[in-house]
Order: structure tokens, then C-alpha cells, then sequence
């Protein structure tokens, strides 16, 4: 049994599915489809529509017999018995059994204690967050162009966190003003919009390692994005944010649109297996696997991603290693090969191992940053290597065929075409549109 169809649970199915036609695999998923996360800025932006970073898990396994997808949640955990509670979408669901387990939750954002910031401050993390996100960007250029008096609060868009997503994001908006929407308005200048990208550290994409942080800020200085490093944000509503910076000083801006991209937190299943096992959490709630992503004390069991911190083989101390999608993958494969080999009474080989491939951040168009064994390279040569790393792991022949095609056209025309406000987008109360008899005045 396989809990979470992502970067981890994916892979690892994958692995089982291809190594013994004889097993009977079921993996769970709350969502039907498998989403390309890095990719989910992109449709929160209107650069790519959800059909094209998303594949059915039904349909990725469709030729794999020995594979059962379930549509539904894993809501408790019996490891004496070997079984799971099972909760499913149209069901009452129930306990299923299983002979080996893979937890492969995920993780999602976190908000440091004040989740009331969670309707105002979207991520981009989910597809229908990313979906929302977009909702909440191109209706705030529709706001600004009913409502003169406003244009301030509605057309800043503040970016909460300078890592990876917070970066492309905050890229992507800024391109999307000055770049798509020019010519499409009557009485405002999308170019005038503001995009405030806050960031704890003294610099964006801290994770990389120099020069590429100080080009990184380079770039997005010519895209035309304010940096405010070394800022706290400790207050969001619907109207604003407040900042704080190093030496106490609070400042208020006015925005109505905030996206959030500062800390994960690992899956609540992560919690759930600790308490079963008697063991702990980290500050972000990542549980503590052997050498091996099994449970202490449960061989039967393994977890992986980002929800887990793994223990040295040599020191026994745990290491917390990166959240991104290789070290799922990795983990993701390591597991189901190693369950593989187990299954004919072979020993489990040796311990995981990451294999650090390097690290790649896109900007803008024809802006990036890269780091890759050992090289360091930024601008257009990284933008590539992006694009091409990036199509290549995308599912499904189709979706890496139409991506590229959608990327050649947007480079060539600067356009993006997935630009729909839809009723997922939902607004909250404070920051509705006027009353229709308003926006009728305003238009006349």
C-alpha cells in the first residue's frame, strides 16, 4: 500500500508495478491526478493551464494491472494490525489491510503559528490554490480599472518568501504587468503595478550559493520587483501586510493580493506515524526515519519526502535533506526497488543515499539561475537548462509536447493565454468588487 500519488509515492509505485507483475498495489491519493508541482506558479500566472502539468494517476497506470487507485484519505494508522483508515471521497471508507506500507504524504506551507493568514496569503503549493492565486491576480487589474481611488492597494502584489517559489513567482508577476497586459486597459497602466518580494535572509534564494543570490537580485531588479530582505511579515489581512525589519521598525503596505511561499510543514501523517512508534517531530513536524526510510521498530514500513528527516547510517544522527522533488524521487525509487528485492528473501541493500544533482531557479524570461555539480551559471544558458530539465520530467508524452509548444509561443508573443477568471476564485468579503451598481457608474 502506497499513501500520496506525488514526487515520493509516484516512483515507488512505478518501481513495484515494473519489478513483480504478481503483487496487488493500491495506492491512495486525495486527488485523482499527479501534479508537477514546480510547474503550479506557472498556472497561478496564466502561462500554463492545469491539464498540462496534471495527469490523471488512473491513466498513468493504466497498463499496470497490479495497481489499484483510490480516491480518498488515510486518516489513521493501526501498525500492530498492519492496516490504515481509510476515508474516501463518495464512502465512508473503512480499514484496509496491507503487508507493506510506503507513506508518501508531502508536506505543505507553513504559517508559523497564524493560519488565520491562510484565506488572505495563498499558495501555490495545491493546483486549486494555484488556480485561486490566478483568480486573485488578474481580477485585482479588473478592480483597479472600476476603482480609480484604489489602484494602489490592488495593483501591489506582495510575495511572501525568497526561495525558489517565491522567486519564480514573484517573476512571473511582475512579466505578466509589464509585459502581457499593456494594451488590454483603458484607465490604468498595468506596467504601474508593484511587486514586493519579502524575504527574511539578507538575500533571495538563500539555499544557492554565491554569486548566484546576488544575480538572482540583479534580475529581478530589471524585471522591475521591489526586494525587501531582512523583513518580517507579521501581520496580513485582506487589505495589507505589516512588515518588520531588523531593528524592530514596522512599516504598513497596502496590497490586496499576497502570496505565500515562506517554510513547509510536513504532512500531519508524519505526527500520526510518530505517535504510533512512540517517537518525535521536529520543529516542522518531520518524523525521523532509519538509514533505510523504514520505521523504527516497523521494517514493514517506510515514509519518504518531505515529510520525513533521515537518520545517518554511520552517526545515527538524523539529517534533514532539501525539499525538493529529486530527493522524493530518489527516495521514491530506493524504496519500491528495495521492496523489490526483499520480496524473493534477498537482503535490503545498502542504505538511501541522496545524489545531489544540483539545484536550478528561473527568474523571468531568459533569466535564471543554476547550480549543477559544482557550476554555477545564470541568465540565458540557465534558462535553458530549466526549460529542458523541467520538460523532461513532466508525465506524460502529450504534456511535455504541449508545454514546450506553449513556452516556444509565449516567448515568441510574450503572451499567456490561460487568463481566465473563474468562479474557483473566490475573494475574500473584504476584498469583493463594488456592488454592481457601483461598477456600472464606474464603467458609464
Amino acid at each position: 500500500m502506497i499513501v500520496g500519488g506525488g514526487f515520493g509515492g509516484l516512483p515507488a509505485t512505478r518501481a513495484l508495478s515494473s519489478a513483480h507483475d504478481r503483487l496487488e498495489i493500491t495506492l491512495i491519493d486525495r486527488h485523482n491526478y499527479h501534479l508537477f508541482q514546480p510547474l503550479s506558479y506557472q498556472v497561478a500566472t496564466g502561462g500554463l493551464a492545469p491539464s498540462e502539468i496534471a495527469m490523471p494517476l488512473r491513466h498513468v497506470f493504466r497498463r499496470q494491472s497490479s495497481v489499484t487507485v483510490l480516491l480518498g484519505e488515510v486518516t489513521g494508522f493501526d501498525l500492530e494490525g498492519r492496516r490504515v483508515l481509510f476515508a474516501g471521497e463518495q464512502s465512508a471508507g473503512g480499514w484496509l489491510p496491507y503487508d507493506e506500507l510506503i507513506v508518501a504524504a508531502g508536506s505543505d506551507y507553513s504559517y508559523f503559528g497564524h493560519d488565520e493568514w491562510r484565506d488572505v496569503a495563498l499558495e501555490v503549493k495545491s493546483l486549486d490554490s494555484a488556480l485561486e492565486v490566478r483568480g486573485r491576480i488578474l481580477h485585482a487589474f479588473e478592480a483597479a480599472e472600476l476603482e480609480p481611488g484604489e489602484q494602489e492597494g490592488w495593483l501591489t502584489f506582495v510575495v511572501v518568501g525568497a526561495g525558489p517559489t517565491g522567486v519564480e513567482m514573484a517573476g512571473q508577476i511582475a512579466e505578466l504587468s509589464r509585459q502581457t497586459l499593456p494594451g488590454e486597459f483603458r484607465h490604468i497602466d498595468p506596467r504601474q503595478a508593484r511587486v514586493l518580494l519579502v524575504e527574511t535572509e539578507h538575500q533571495p534564494l538563500s539555499g544557492f550559493r554565491a554569486p548566484l543570490p546576488r544575480r538572482a537580485a540583479r534580475a529581478l531588479a530589471q524585471l522591475g520587483v521591489e526586494l525587501a530582505v531582512s523583513h518580517t511579515v507579521v501581520g496580513v489581512d485582506a487589505r495589507g501586510v505589516e512588515l518588520q525589519d531588523e531593528s524592530g521598525a514596522r512599516q504598513r503596505v497596502s496590497a490586496r493580493t499576497v502570496i505565500w511561499a515562506a517554510g513547509v510543514r510536513a504532512s500531519p501523517l508524519a505526527a500520526m506515524l510518530a505517535e504510533a512508534v512512540g517517537g518525535e517531530v521536529d520543529r516542522s513536524g518531520r518524523l525521523t526515519v532509519e538509514a533505510d526510510l523504514t520505521l523504527p521498530g516497523h521494517p514493514e514500513v517506510s515514509a519518504i519526502g518531505d515529510m520525513v528527516r533521515v537518520r545517518d547510517a554511520k552517526s545515527g544522527e538524523p539529517a534533514t535533506l532539501p525539499g525538493l522533488a529529486p530527493v522524493a524521487m530518489q527516495q521514491g525509487r530506493y524504496v519500491g526497488r528495495r521492496l523489490a528485492r526483499r520480496l524473493p528473501g534477498q537482503d535490503r541493500g545498502a542504505p538511501f543515499r541522496y545524489r545531489d544533482k544540483g539545484s536550478l531557479a528561473t527568474i523571468g524570461r531568459a533569466r535564471a539561475v543554476a547550480d549543477v555539480r559544482g557550476l554555477r551559471f545564470s541568465g540565458l544558458p540557465a534558462w535553458l537548462a530549466w526549460l529542458v530539465i523541467h520538460i523532461f520530467y513532466l508525465i506524460g508524452f502529450e504534456n511535455r509536447v504541449v508545454v514546450m509548444l506553449r513556452w516556444s509561443y509565449s516567448y515568441l508573443t510574450r503572451g499567456r493565454s490561460s487568463r481566465l477568471i473563474t468562479e474557483a476564485a473566490a475573494l475574500p468579503k473584504a476584498t469583493e468588487t463594488p456592488t454592481r451598481a457601483r461598477q456600472t457608474a464606474s464603467v458609464r
